[in-house]
């Protein structure tokens, strides 16, 4: 029986808004990490049967299918078809479970999945160029009420009885791991340095603050109602960033003579309220252990994507799991979160962290825009 394992995955560092990142072309971008995937895993690229690339603002320098943009970018062969996703923030974590089911399938024996997002270069919101994109029919069902993922993170804090002090707790702690991460060299492996314009290298992640304390986040204004929890704080970053992962079945690893890091074990998608739209990723968790048959207890690891500090943590209280095994290397809110490009820097941060803590089952989930949610577990191989 065919299955879908990963054999390499390499992210860039997550830049700033208008930091060091902001002046490669996102084209540029995700080119690199192409390049720098295959590279590392000893592969010729013509191998490659499809790149699948997720991108939220297909707009300007990231339209015209930038997924095959990349590849010819990259130099590879103009064999290799390259084709973009759009999922949200979960663009690139779709663009993994796609292309999971293309090789259990048996419609690719190689591909890649992954995504990108230059924020700063294409700021979130663009791609609707100040339309309307839900229409009159959709919006009636919901009483007019527009989506907006801040007054959602609002709604959970509230819905979740989550006070400002626990949310900038939870913040804190986020940025916390992740410099406790780069200081012991956890992301070292994963992250392919990015060569600038002018000729300087950016090889570590932009976000991560130092020293913050409770009291100093407690003095930021909120950003979506005046009496609200919600702040730049204690929200996911404004970021630029790629990230890639290289797919094959476990047979044709063996005749390349790649080494698998883990198996895509299985996967989900759910739907659930668009206005609240960031609760998601609880009834996917349910849903991905359920057709799992495994068990929460089994799973060592969880990366929940820190769209908003109230996000993880509602899911933590339905859910039940550890607090200790969620995003141990911290989140978005401290790393960033490059939208069409976070799913695959979740998993890619989740592989490396399981095969160096040997953690057997992993499982991965974030919020979307619609209401929805992925959810996918990984074994370690």
């Amino acid at each position: 029986m065919r299955d879908a394992v990963i054999v390499e995955a390499v992210r860039t560092p997550v830049g700033k808004r208008n930091g060091a990142l902001s002046g490669v072309h996102p084209v540029e971008l995700s080119a690199q990490v192409l390049s720098g995937l295959t590279a590392r895993a000893g592969l010729d690229p013509a191998e490659v049967d499809d790149v699948v690339w997720g991108c939220v603002g297909q707009v300007g320098e990231q339209t015209m299918d930038i997924a095959r943009n990349a590849v010819l970018a990259a130099g590879w062969p103009e064999s290799v078809t390259g084709v973009t996703v759009d999922r949200q923030c979960g663009s690139s974590q779709q663009s993994v479970h796609f292309a999971a089911a293309g090789l259990v399938a048996g419609h690719y024996d190689v591909v890649v999945a992954g995504g990108v997002e230059s924020m700063s270069r294409v700021p979130i919101g663009s791609s609707a160029q100040g339309a309307d994109p839900f229409g009159e029919r959709m919006l009636q069902r919901y009483e007019g009420v527009v989506p907006n993922q801040g007054v959602g993170a609002e709604m959970i804090a509230q819905r979740w009885g989550l006070s400002r002090a626990r949310v900038d707790e939870f913040s804190l702690a986020s940025h916390e791991k992740a410099a406790a991460a780069q200081d012991a060299g956890a992301f070292d492996e994963q992250i392919l340095p990015v060569s600038l314009p002018d000729g300087g290298v950016v090889d570590r992640d932009e976000g991560v603050r130092r020293g913050g304390t409770v009291e100093g986040l407690a003095g930021l204004k909120p950003a979506f109602c005046e009496d609200g929890v919600i702040t730049a704080g204690n929200s996911s970053q404004i970021s630029d960033g790629a990230a890639a992962l290289l797919m094959t079945t476990s047979e044709k690893a063996a005749e390349l003579g790649l080494r698998p890091v883990a198996r895509v074990h299985t996967v989900a998608l759910a739907g659930d309220d668009p206005v609240i739209m960031l609760t998601a990723p609880i009834p996917a968790t349910r849903k991905v252990l359920a057709r799992s048959g495994l068990s929460l207890e089994q799973i060592g690891a969880f990366e929940v994507n820190e769209a908003f500090a109230p996000v993880p943590m509602a899911w933590l209280a339905e859910i039940g799991a550890e607090a200790k095994l969620l995003n141990p290397h911290g989140g978005a809110i401290a790393l960033g979160h490059p939208l069409g490009g976070s799913g695959a820097r979740l998993m890619t941060t989740l592989a490396h962290h399981m095969r160096a803590a040997g953690v057997q089952y992993g499982l991965q989930t974030m919020c979307e825009g619609g209401g929805q949610a992925n959810a996918t577990i990984l074994e370690l191989l």
